[in-house]
């Protein structure tokens, strides 16, 4: 059953590569994120192969399936925005490196949107592997949160999944037609309920 959680992709990415086919590969998932993240989500492979500048051979033998090209670009995402805390926090002061977070995490979740079709059917047929996404992302909360609670920004106490779970209904609110704004100003609400 283990074997069902390794997608073709991470199976293929557990031998190191040459430097020219990770550079095929990242030039490849760095396509397919503008791609993804456009008017048409549903770009053929073709397109993004021949954006990168290679064939579509080379496309195939980085990513056999539509799914497994969508799951690296969803994992890059979801490695940009986990990462980016402490870069933010060696920037800024608790509060703001929250809300800056939160803007980053903001535009993730919306170039996500485009794939989420293809993530859905991938998770549920177990040809991709469930994300653990939401533990990731409350492991990134709850780095803001002790880092404001130890500059005494923040008050101590707060659960990090309280916050992403109010951090999904406000995401999901602004899918459903809600002004930038107004998910602006939420956000910031939230930042002020969680100040010590």
């Amino acid at each position: 059953m283990e074997s069902a959680e390794v997608s073709p992709d991470t199976a293929a990415s557990a031998k190191p590569l040459r430097a020219d086919a990770q550079r095929n590969r990242d030039t490849l998932v760095a396509v397919a994120r503008a791609a993804f993240a456009g008017p048409d989500p549903t770009v053929a492979l073709e397109a993004i192969a021949r954006e990168a500048g290679l064939g579509i051979g080379t496309l195939y033998r980085h990513f056999p399936t539509r799914e497994s090209l969508v799951e690296a670009v969803y994992a890059a995402e979801l490695d940009d925005i986990t990462e980016s805390v402490a870069v933010l926090l060696g920037q800024h002061p608790p509060v703001v490196a929250l809300r800056a977070w939160m803007d980053r995490y903001a535009g993730f979740v919306t170039a996500k949107r485009g794939m989420l079709d293809t993530l859905r059917a991938g998770w549920a047929s177990g040809r991709i592997a469930s994300p653990t996404t939401r533990t990731r992302v409350t492991a990134s909360i709850g780095a803001l949160l002790d880092a404001g609670v130890r500059s005494g920004d923040f008050r101590a106490g707060v659960d990090p999944d309280d916050v992403t779970a109010l951090l999904l209904g406000i995401y999901y609110s602004s899918s459903r037609g809600v002004d930038t704004s107004q998910t602006g100003r939420l956000l910031d609400f939230v930042v002020d309920g969680l100040r010590a």
